[in-house]
């Protein structure tokens, strides 16, 4: 799943985050350069890389493990596809012991809003059903949800406080018409924790089946399928360093014999997942090298990793926070994503906010994620190992001349 907008123009943890800060409270030491960070990536040099919460970027390890899997498939193309099921197995196993998940439970994806879909499709719902929803939902997942029953959609300020402000705020919106909760584990727009493990344990103590939309948690929470949901899905393309096109639904044991793929295959027989992951000539290998970036992931240090994508957001937040006109957000420690608010007038619509965000591409050569909201969008800036302290400085140099 990308970040284009958010619609609202937007399986257990024993550690959830801590509570949202409101804003730096002092500024930050500015983060060293992370080791070998920019080696391993192809990116381009004269760019600065500053959304890589959109769209990820594939380490050359990984590019090149994939690379090897497409020559082994043309090479052999029967001995390839007919292995592929069993290989995908293999692979699956070794991303859920990275993200502490049940490979029984765990299927291949392409991307997040397709394991909405299949989510959706496996809850059955009855006349007057509704499904809850947030205004920082994502476009196209919520787009599913809306076909299938009427939402009822949480506006969730941008400043609320803390995750208890906004379990306050979901649980206020359900009504005895909820059948189904989809909520971000990490909004897109604004980057904070939303469906925390407490308020998946009370929405399903109301007997609400939770859906979660986690494209943003694997690699960059150590325990992104531990929340408690009935349904988590989440991208390993972003913070988890696998190819383009590559995603994960989890599953709880209840719910895992009403999963169905879209379109019949020769694995339907064994059921969820394989009959979710068999798609005949499919392009498997994005998949199959998908275990790679994990691996990568904790040969670096994972927790090192995620401390020093999350002190880079911060230092960004802190000097973009500087900037006259632009109000820094409350944010969930430890993310490597910070949002801030931009003056009134600024970004306000999509076509606005996209139109601002590709000036700075094409006039700067920094890309960020620029998202619409009334009253003044807002600016989101991410952390990876391949980024320098000197790009956030370069860009809050130049934001100024794209503000009134």
């Amino acid at each position: 799943m990308n970040d284009p907008v958010p619609s609202a123009e937007p399986l257990r943890s024993a550690e959830p985050f801590p509570s949202a800060e409101p804003f730096p409270s002092a500024e930050p030491a500015r983060p060293a350069e992370f080791p070998v960070g920019r080696s391993l990536f192809r990116l381009d040099p004269a760019v600065s890389h500053l959304n890589h919460g959109s769209f990820g970027a594939v380490p050359v390890r990984v590019q090149e493990a994939q690379a090897a899997l497409r020559t082994e498939a043309h090479a052999d193309p029967d001995a390839f596809f007919i292995g592929a099921p069993d290989r995908l197995v293999g692979a699956r196993s070794r991303i859920a012991a990275r993200i502490g998940a049940d490979p029984d439970g765990l299927a291949f994806v392409s991307n997040a809003t397709e394991a909405a879909n299949l989510a959706l499709d496996a809850v059955e719902f009855a006349p007057g059903d509704e499904i809850l929803v947030t205004d920082h939902g994502y476009g196209t997942v919520v787009a599913a949800a809306a076909r299938r029953a009427p939402l009822t959609t949480v506006a969730l300020a941008t400043d609320l406080p803390d995750e208890d402000a906004v379990r306050e705020a979901v649980l206020a919106g359900v009504t005895s018409r909820t059948r189904v909760a989809l909520l971000d584990h990490i909004s897109s727009p604004t980057a904070r924790l939303i469906a925390s493990p407490r308020l998946l344990a009370e929405l399903a103590e109301r007997g609400i089946t939770t859906i979660v939309d986690g494209a943003h948690a694997p690699g960059m929470v150590p325990d992104p399928v531990g929340g408690g949901a009935d349904f988590w899905f989440g991208n390993l393309h972003k913070w988890a360093y696998a190819p383009s096109g590559t995603a994960i639904l989890a599953v709880a044991p209840d719910h895992r014999a009403r999963v169905r793929p879209p379109v019949p295959s020769w694995e339907d027989h064994h059921g969820f997942p394989r009959s979710v992951e068999n798609r005949a000539t499919y392009d498997y290998t994005g998949w199959l090298a998908a275990p790679e970036g994990l691996d990568l992931l904790e040969e670096l240090d994972a927790a090192k990793v995620r401390a020093h994508n999350s002190a880079l957001a911060g230092y960004g937040a802190a000097l973009l926070g500087e900037i006259p006109g632009i109000t820094p957000l409350p944010y969930t420690e430890g993310l490597a994503l910070r949002t801030l608010r931009l003056p009134p007038g600024v970004a306000e619509t999509p076509d606005a906010a996209r139109d601002l965000r590709e000036r700075i591409a094409a006039e700067q050569r920094i890309r960020v994620l620029i998202w619409p909201w009334p009253g003044g969008g807002g600016i989101r800036v991410s952390g990876q190992i391949y980024n320098r302290a000197e790009e956030y400085e370069r860009l809050a140099e130049v934001l100024p001349a794209y503000l009134p």
